[in-house]
This record gives structure tokens, C-alpha cells and sequence, in this order.
């Protein structure tokens, strides 16, 4: 049975959850258990041939002053998503998002759109994409990333989770555009500067850039962000 999204999305959505996760599909990321409870990602196709990902996630909650007795992080993620739309930063877009409490146990979904013909970072240095692209095109792509992250860390957002196969590149001929996934982790920090360094710092351990490519991610960001930041270079 393929997702009929016109019929679910017509539904309340309390209906529709039981409909959504009965959808059949394929694992991406079978259920794990973490933060005390499981959640995993399954890849669903739709009537219109269209690619969703559903999250299911049961007790894998969050604590915060908010929610001190614990929230869905996917519902969090969906938050961070929709926030995204404001700030010009490229992310998934929420088709459906529900929680539930079942016998005093969260339930929750969160299904997003796939992001069509883009691949990961990790996914394009396993294929050697940045040696058909040229250094050139390479470095529009670091400097694309680094407006892409400006962007969302000037809403004081902080990604919490920066990795390569985290961050999406979609590079047809001269056009470059960047997307973020997995916002799972992120959050809103009390000011821009502590949820830039976080992300910055972690970009810096976990990339293997040259130093010129490094500079062409300082270029993007700065220029983004609108001013030279401290502890970037």
C-alpha cells in the first residue's frame, strides 16, 4: 500500500497517526534503543512516487525547563525545521508531525519530504565528487556551507551534531545549493556567538579540508553572518 498524503493529510491528526505508522517501507535506520527508549527511519513511497521519511520514536524524549518530565526529540526536530524556513537554510520539509501519550509512554512521528538530488558530504568525498567538480566548484561549495550554517547560527540556533553525512549538497553544473539534516540534537543557545562556536568548533575536528578550502568556509560564513567572527579563523 503506497502513502495516499492528500487522504492522510485531510485526517485529524491523532486519526492519522495509527494510518502513518502502519505505512509499509524500507528501514534507513532500523529502531535502536537510546535516551532510554527507540527510535528509528523508515523510507516510504508515496501514490505520487514521491519519497518521505518516517521517524517513529517511542519514550525517546528530551529534557528541558519546557519539558522538565521529558518531550519527543522528534517533535523538537520538527520545531528546528520550520524554524529553518524563516532563517533561508535549506532542510526537509514536515509533512506530518504527532505525538501521543499511550499508557503514560510517548509515541511520536515526525515525515518529512526527501531532499531530491542532493547527496551528503560524506557521500560525495566517498565518490571522489570533489575531484569532477574541481577545486574551484569545491570551494563555492564550502563557501555555499559556510552561508548555510551563518544563517542558521544567527538565529541562535546551534546544530549540535555537525558531521559530513549530516550536511546535503546539491550541485548541478554552477549551481550549489546546501541543506542540513538530522536536527534532531539542535537547539536555540542564549546568544549567536555560543551556538556558532559549538558548531564551528565541531566542523574544524571533524573536516579534513585544506587550508584554502577552510578559507573559503570563512569567506561564506562571514559574508553571511554580515561581520568578521571571533575565533574563526
Amino acid at each position: 500500500m503506497l502513502a495516499d498524503v492528500n487522504v492522510l493529510l485531510k485526517l485529524d491528526p491523532q486519526d492519522a497517526f495509527d494510518q502513518w505508522l502502519a505505512l509499509p517501507g524500507e528501514w534507513v535506520e532500523p529502531p535502536n534503543i537510546r535516551r532510554g527508549g527507540e527510535s528509528g527511519v523508515k523510507r516510504v513511497l508515496t501514490a505520487s512516487g514521491a519519497v518521505l521519511y518516517c521517524k517513529q520514536q517511542v519514550a525517546h524524549t528530551y529534557y528541558s525547563l519546557r519539558y522538565p518530565l521529558g518531550y519527543p526529540t522528534a517533535m523538537r526536530e520538527r520545531d528546528v525545521l520550520q524554524a529553518c524556513t524563516a532563517l533561508k537554510v535549506t532542510v526537509p520539509k514536515v509533512v506530518y508531525a504527532h505525538c501521543r501519550k499511550v499508557a503514560g509512554v510517548w509515541q511520536a512521528l515526525l515525515v518529512t519530504e526527501a531532499l531530491e538530488g542532493f547527496s551528503s558530504l560524506e557521500e560525495c568525498y566517498a565518490r571522489g565528487d570533489e575531484q569532477v567538480w574541481g577545486e574551484a566548484l569545491h570551494q563555492r561549495v564550502l563557501q555555499e556551507l559556510g552561508a548555510c550554517i551563518a544563517r542558521f547560527n544567527r538565529g541562535r540556533w546551534q546544530h549540535g551534531c555537525l558531521r559530513m553525512k549530516h550536511i546535503f549538497v546539491r550541485v548541478q553544473g554552477e549551481d550549489v545549493e546546501v541543506a542540513l539534516l538530522d536536527l534532531e540534537k539542535s537547539r536555540q543557545r542564549f546568544t549567536v556567538g555560543q551556538a556558532a562556536r559549538h558548531d564551528i568548533e565541531q566542523l574544524k575536528r571533524r573536516s579534513s579540508w585544506s587550508d584554502s578550502q577552510w578559507q573559503a568556509f570563512i569567506y561564506g560564513y562571514e559574508a553571511a553572518f554580515g561581520s568578521a567572527f571571533k575565533g574563526l579563523r
